[in-house]
């Protein structure tokens, strides 16, 4: 090989050496900075192709989209001192990038811990103000509005925009969750046996009412049909009377018939009688 071609080749290696460092490039979902032997020239660098001196210069980047923290459970007291583990999460992104630059000199992790214990603080004030109930339903959309705010004012100075605080979940210390279950539960006893007591002095209401009732309507039911019988009974009286008199001595005659045949339906009855009583006077041989 030839002077001159090795010569073109070292040129060419070294354009393209001097090509790799001094190009660029800044996608849409990042931000940059550019920097001149560590001083800040340019804080908002945007997206596409560019040009840096190399060695003199140098292009910090970030992640320019909604970025989420995901927090690892603590412990919080409320405003009764009760303890309560809550999980949340973050949702953050670069608003300002000269001051996250300064800040956390586009460290993710020194970001993510300085914004951890923002969120850690925040949670300890606005839970320390509320009792359970409010914390855990009353004012909770309430609180994470309040410490998505007062988050975000500190943030914004280092130029972290806090876009939402959510709570994930918030369980009891395993001791509390004990002792809170187990008074749960007697409370529901007393209210079941409140329940029972209750329908029990209804079902005896219920109970004295009928039997009441089944007393007044067999009275009145008695008392009609007693009324009904001596109706029967002054009708029948009636109509034996009116039969009586107008054939006294047919009347007896029938009235006799009857009785000798419930007298004598049995054959195996005794009856110790009189032939010359009364009671055989149509039994007799002759006209009477």
């Amino acid at each position: 090989m030839s002077i001159k071609a090795l010569v073109s080749l070292a040129l060419a290696l070294v354009v393209m050496v001097f090509a790799s460092q001094a190009l660029y490039k800044v996608h849409e979902t990042e931000r940059a900075i550019l920097l001149e032997f560590g001083n800040l020239v340019d804080a908002d660098v945007k997206p596409g192709l560019h040009f840096k001196l190399p060695i003199a210069q140098d292009a910090k980047m970030f992640d320019a989209r909604v970025l989420t923290l995901d927090s690892s459970p603590e412990t919080y007291y409320t405003l009764e001192k009760k303890p309560l583990q809550v999980d949340s999460f973050v949702k953050w992104r670069v608003a300002d990038v000269a001051s996250f630059y300064e800040s956390a000199s586009f460290d993710l992790r020194r970001a993510e811990r300085l914004l951890q214990e923002r969120v850690n603080e925040g949670l300890r004030n606005q839970i320390s103000r509320r009792d359970m109930n409010e914390v855990i339903s009353g004012e909770r959309d309430e609180l994470m509005e309040e410490l998505r705010a007062d988050l975000d004012d500190v943030m914004r100075a280092n130029g972290i925009e806090v876009i939402d605080v959510r709570v994930k979940r918030i369980d009891l210390p395993m001791e509390v969750s004990t002792s809170v279950y187990e008074r749960m539960n007697s409370e529901r006893e007393i209210e079941a046996r409140q329940f029972r007591a209750q329908g029990q002095e209804k079902s005896l209401a219920i109970r004295a009412n009928a039997d009441r009732q089944a007393v007044v309507i067999e009275a009145e039911a008695y008392r009609e049909s007693e009324e009904l019988r001596g109706e029967g009974d002054a009708q029948s009286a009636v109509i034996y009377a009116s039969a009586f008199n107008k054939d006294p001595e047919f009347y007896q005659f029938y009235r006799s018939i009857n009785a000798y045949v419930k007298v004598f339906g049995d054959k195996g009855d005794l009856l110790v009688i009189d032939p010359n009583s009364e009671f055989f006077k149509y039994l007799k041989n002759g006209n009477e």
